[in-house]
Formats: C-alpha cells, structure tokens, sequence
C-alpha cells in the first residue's frame, strides 16, 4: 500500500471513529500511530487529537495560502506586548548588533547566532496571513531563514520531535512539531514588507509560522531547544499558551 493510502485509510479511521464510537476510540487510534498532542490530557484532549492527528495525516505537507503584493494590508494591526524591559531596551539602543540566537537540546553542534550571521543565511519570502484568535488579521511579507536551515547548521538530531521557541519574555515560550519546523514556509523573520522587522511586529527576530494562529507566531525570540520530550517544559503542554488553556495545534 502506498503511504498516501495508508495515510488516508488511517485519517478515514479516525474520522469513523470519531462518528461511531466517539471521540475517545478515535484518540486511542491516534496514539497507536504516534500522533497525540502534548495537550491530550483533560476534557478537550480527544478532540484535541483528533483534529491534531488528522491534520499531520492527510495535510502535513500542505501550503498556507500565499497573497499577491497587492493585497498586503496598508494599515496592519500590531497587537499590544508587555513592556520589554531594560535588557531589551540597551539591545534595541545599541542597533540589536548584540542580540543572540541561541540553539541548543539535542543538536550535534549547539550554537549561538548573532543577528548578523542570521542576516547573512538563505532567506525565503511569503506573503502571507497572520490572524490571531480574537479575530483580528493582515497580510504582509515575511523574510528570513527558513528555520530548517538553522537545524541543518546546528545538526538536529533524529530523535528531535519538537522545536521549543522562546521570547526574550521569560514566560512567553511556543513549540512546534518536526511537520511544522521543517515545513518551507516556517520562518525566522527579519524582515517585513520590505523593511526591517519593526519591533511592535517582533523584532528584530519573530518565528513565523503561516501554517498556524497568530499566537505560534512568537515575536522576539532569541532561543531555541530541540527536545523528544515536551514534559519538562512549563505545564507539559506544550507552549505558554497551551499551559493557558488554547489549542497546541492552533492550525489554520
């Protein structure tokens, strides 16, 4: 059988599972094909899977949909951050030139990047859209790295399962699976519709990810950790948001 046929007899599986026997048999067959989320636990974890499991089954190479540069928004909404305190004020005072990227967990050669070295990598552009939960979005033009080269440089190792993200905001942190961290269109951004990543937008580096709601989107990130294993990380669920009470998988 091939793998797109596996993969949807599975997704058909799940999806009359779901409308059988319930929601609970449908998590019990996810789980048999590794595809529980990390916020399985709880009263929405059955549905949580089964949105999650369905998705990486039948759509984990799919696109976000691009935009032409004539639809991108004239005025785009800069959702309101805590403040970001002294630290990254002097970093923003003195250009970001010592901003740092660091990338660590299970990866043959962890790294720290300064702003500059990743303004030198590969980059990539999308227009793409940005829509929060609360209803609000835009569209704009993302450019950056492709966070897949960042694993290549740094030697990610197989067992990797998760990219852990975090803001230079101690308790503002997301994680994203493999399907997700390697997908073309996840970005470290540094640039915004022609221009340097303004800071209301997150920067000067904010991990884009079209793919998913505005909140997997973290603004000013400055490191990363690659990990099988999301337990130890805040409540185990697997983002600051997640922890919350929202979706891990927030796709769109």
């Amino acid at each position: 059988m091939s793998e797109i046929s596996r993969r949807t007899l599975i997704a058909s599986g799940l999806a009359v599972a779901a409308g059988a026997s319930g929601l609970v048999v449908s998590a019990k067959l996810a789980k048999r094909y590794g595809l529980i989320p990390p916020d399985a636990g709880g009263v929405y974890g059955p549905g949580e899977t089964l949105t999650y499991a369905a998705q990486r089954l039948v759509g984990s190479h799919s696109m976000a949909r691009e935009f032409s540069r004539s639809q991108i928004s004239t005025n785009p909404f800069a959702n309101e951050v805590d403040p970001l305190g002294d630290e990254f004020n002097r970093l923003q005072a003195a250009g970001f030139v010592d901003w740092r990227l660091t990338v660590d967990g299970m990866a043959a050669r962890p790294t720290t990047f300064s702003l500059a070295e990743i303004k030198s990598f590969p980059v990539s552009s999308q227009i793409t859209m940005i829509g929060c939960e609360e209803g609000w979005t835009y569209i704009a033009e993302w450019t950056g790295v492709p966070l897949s080269y960042i694993l290549d440089r740094v030697g990610a190792l197989r067992q990797v399962r998760y990219v852990v993200y975090r803001s230079i905001q101690p308790d503002w942190w997301e994680s994203i699976d493999m399907a997700d961290a390697l997908h073309p269109q996840t970005l470290i951004a540094h640039r915004m519709n022609d221009a340097e990543l303004p800071v209301p937008f997150g920067g000067p580096l904010r991990l884009r990810v079209p793919r998913q709601l505005g909140y997997k989107s973290v603004k000013y990130i400055n490191h990363l950790t690659l990990t099988d294993n999301l337990k130890p990380f805040g409540k185990g669920t697997g983002g600051a948001n997640s922890d919350g009470g929202y979706a891990w998988y927030a796709g769109i």
